[in-house]
């Protein structure tokens, strides 16, 4: 797979570079082309505007043209550079020719005929003599009356200029081969320096399974370009490991919760079991049992609840409520509990509760807020529950006069399976240690916050604070 990505990174990185070399190459070679026909053109203007000067200077109307001296053999040396001329009649009757050439040029009777009715300068490409030329037809009737219907033909050889370019087509060519060819052996080397830090990594996190979560990743993690990647990595692992170690404490304490109502469900009943009991004693031993059974349901239910949670499928159902009326459904069910434990218990509702949410859960989070502060209560205690709203928020808030909570457990008091001051806690109506950390997990589904403080005199207030919007439904 490394080397199957390798190839690709470098194939397409050659790709691009071969493209834009390629293109680079070919506008090279036609700006020169360019530039080259643009520079004859002007010489062939050049040298027929000389000659039709020279041709048409004799008063009696007389034309020759002014050459230059050399002999045929220093002639055939300068082939490529000399300029040939011939003047035609309109009739396409040869009148004159230089005298290196030993038969007419070939003639465009198109251009002629142009060059005479519309006095226009018309450029041709020929081939003479089995070569190619460039050829101009300069009307010289521009020079006056005497020469209207004649038209100077000069002539260049393409032969040095098609040779150039077909060398500097070579010349590009090559070069871009090699450029393409050094740029894939270039991509393939930094291809593989980019890839083998990731296929260390990668054989790293292979080895890591879930009991070696803290090994973590080590290579590339000092190369600034997987600095970010390596650093991500170990981020997750660490996170992963805090998931698998909350999850195992999880299992241990459910695992020791669930063990001691089941011992003692067991006991009771083999107590009963070892000799003849009476009605009194028998029914002792079945609201015993009820007692544990009772436990073990709220237990598993608020498992059941918190699982939920973590798995991400604690979905409320939101609908317009009122927030004081699911409080005091709740109160109503703890207010027993209360009155056995000698506490008070007081709600107070400011301003307008209502808003939406999920009145189901909203009245476990105030049942467990609620039950908590009453089992932390002492006897003659009081507990206080606020209803009410707050820039857009609604608020609500349990005020006890326990002992408090310590500075550094205010915020470990959420997770699962904590009590604190367990000593001071009756039996009867201890707790199973997931009922806050529920209140967090149903505030948070709902879009808010739980917090937990201590009252400045004494005692402990958790504070909880909701979205306050109104329910959208589908339709409006």
């Amino acid at each position: 797979m490394i080397q199957s990505f390798r190839w690709r990174l470098a194939a397409r990185f050659t790709a691009v570079m071969a493209a834009v070399l390629s293109v680079v190459a070919v506008l090279s070679w036609l700006a020169i082309r360019e530039t080259l026909d643009r520079e004859l053109n002007a010489n062939l203007l050049n040298v027929a505007s000389i000659q039709a000067s020279s041709v048409t200077d004799a008063p009696s109307g007389a034309m020759h043209f002014h050459e230059w001296e050399l002999t045929p053999e220093e002639a055939a040396q300068i082939r490529d550079l000399n300029r040939y001329a011939e003047i035609w009649d309109a009739e396409g009757q040869s009148l004159l020719r230089s005298r290196y050439i030993t038969h007419d040029l070939p003639l465009d009777t198109a251009a002629l005929r142009r060059a005479v009715d519309g006095g226009q300068v018309v450029r041709t490409e020929q081939r003479f003599q089995g070569l190619p030329i460039r050829s101009l037809y300069y009307p010289l009737g521009r020079l006056g009356p005497l020469h209207a219907q004649h038209v100077l033909q000069v002539s260049a050889p393409l032969g040095a200029r098609d040779r150039l370019l077909r060398r500097l087509a070579l010349l590009l060519a090559l070069l871009v081969i090699g450029a393409t060819l050094a740029t894939f052996a270039g991509s393939w080397w930094l291809a593989d320096r980019a890839v083998r830090p990731v296929h260390q990594i990668i054989d790293q996190a292979e080895e890591i399974e879930a009991g070696s979560l803290d090994r973590g990743i080590r290579a590339a993690a000092d190369s600034r370009e997987y600095h970010r990647l390596v650093a991500v990595l170990n981020g997750m692992l660490g996170r992963l490991r805090s998931a698998f170690d909350a999850q195992r404490r999880f299992t241990a304490d459910a695992s020791h919760e669930l063990r001691s109502p089941l011992t003692a469900l067991r006991g009771e009943l083999e107590l009963a079991r070892r000799r003849e009991r009476s009605p009194e004693e028998y029914r002792r031993v079945i609201d015993s049992s009820l007692e544990e059974v009772e436990r073990l349901s709220r237990m598993a239910e608020d498992l059941l609840t918190l699982a939920r949670s973590d798995a991400g499928v604690m979905q409320p159902r939101f609908d317009q409520g009122d927030l004081a009326a699911c409080v005091t459904h709740a109160l109503e069910r703890l207010r027993a509990a209360a009155n056995t434990g000698h506490v008070d218990l007081a709600v107070h509702v400011d301003g307008d509760t209502r808003g939406c949410f999920d009145a189901d859960l909203m009245k476990r989070l105030a049942w467990n807020l609620v039950d908590n502060a009453v089992r932390m209560t002492p006897a003659g205690g009081r507990v206080d529950v606020r209803v009410g709203r707050s820039g857009g928020q609604l608020t609500l808030e349990v005020l006890d006069t326990g002992p408090g909570i310590p500075d550094d457990q205010k915020e470990r008091i959420f997770d699962r399976f904590v009590r604190l001051d367990e000593s001071r806690t009756p039996e009867p109506v201890a707790g199973t240690g997931l009922g806050l950390a529920i209140v967090r997990s149903i505030a948070q589904a709902h879009g808010g916050a739980v917090q937990a403080e201590n009252r400045p005199d004494r005692g402990g207030r958790f504070h909880v604070h909701l979205p306050a919007g109104g329910c959208v439904r589908d339709g409006e």
